[in-house]
């Protein structure tokens, strides 16, 4: 392959890494503002399930209150039930303590719903905690490793940096402009490979010389179409096997 058309390759390889490692880079932020978001939903969890204990308390709390209410009025009757003179006061007492009673049972029985539920409750309360130290510990592992990765990428593009450098010192002026006005123009890819007489790039068919200069790697061939520097990559010679030696070499 023609030394030039190496370098001018090489060139793009470099250029295409070092863009992708600046898109990557520059990604962090929104990858940060993920992690973040995670984490605050983790928290929200955390604290909807803590709210939702804290009302089952506060409803236990006021049941205790009627509890307290109903039984107050419950001892106060039996009390004037000893003291009832008549018929009349003996079963209007005796309608009223039945009265406190069910209201004692009823205010027992939602009570007892509620320790339930607060079984439940507490339960999901330390599942979500659990969830959330799990979610801390993934999110600052990720963080480390986005930390580490940023420092990778930046050692990584000064080193390309110098590489990309010595190519375009080694490279002719005109073809190092021809590069650059094509990647400026083309997002960045300067170079496309032609393959089955097409550049694989624009897709548009090349003339039969043209695609038959390429095929040789020689020279700085252009993309009509494009402008894209093309080069040619042979298919792999075929592997002989055992099999497909004739009678006579394998006699």
């Amino acid at each position: 392959m023609n030394a030039e058309l190496e370098r001018v390759i090489a060139l793009q390889r470099i250029d295409s890494a070092v863009d992708a490692a600046k898109k990557t880079l520059a990604d962090e932020p929104e990858r940060e503002k993920a992690l973040d978001a995670r984490l605050a939903a983790a928290k929200e969890h955390v604290a909807t399930a803590k709210a939702r204990l804290a009302e089952n308390q506060g409803a236990r709390r006021d049941i205790e209150k009627e509890l307290a209410l109903h039984g107050g009025r419950l001892s106060k009757f039996r009390e004037q039930a000893m003291a009832v003179k008549t018929n009349q006061e003996y079963h209007a007492i005796q309608h009223e303590i039945s009265h406190a009673q069910g209201e004692i049972k009823t205010h027992e029985d939602r009570m007892l719903e509620r320790m339930l539920e607060a079984d439940e409750l507490a339960a999901a309360v330390k599942k979500t905690e659990a969830e959330l130290s799990a979610e801390q510990k993934a999110i600052d592992a990720d963080r480390k490793a986005m930390k580490a990765q940023h420092a990778e990428l930046q050692a990584a593009i000064e080193k390309m940096a110098g590489e990309r450098a010595a190519l375009v010192s080694a490279l002719p002026a005109d073809v190092v402009s021809r590069f650059e006005l094509v990647a400026r123009k083309r997002n960045g890819i300067a170079v496309a490979e032609a393959k089955d007489g097409i550049c694989t790039i624009c897709h548009v068919r090349l003339r039969p010389q043209v695609f038959n200069t390429v095929r040789r790697n020689e020279d700085i061939v252009q993309c009509d179409s494009c402008q894209r520097i093309l080069y040619f990559v042979a298919a792999p010679a075929a592997r002989s096997t055992g099999s497909d030696a004739s009678p006579q070499a394998a006699s």
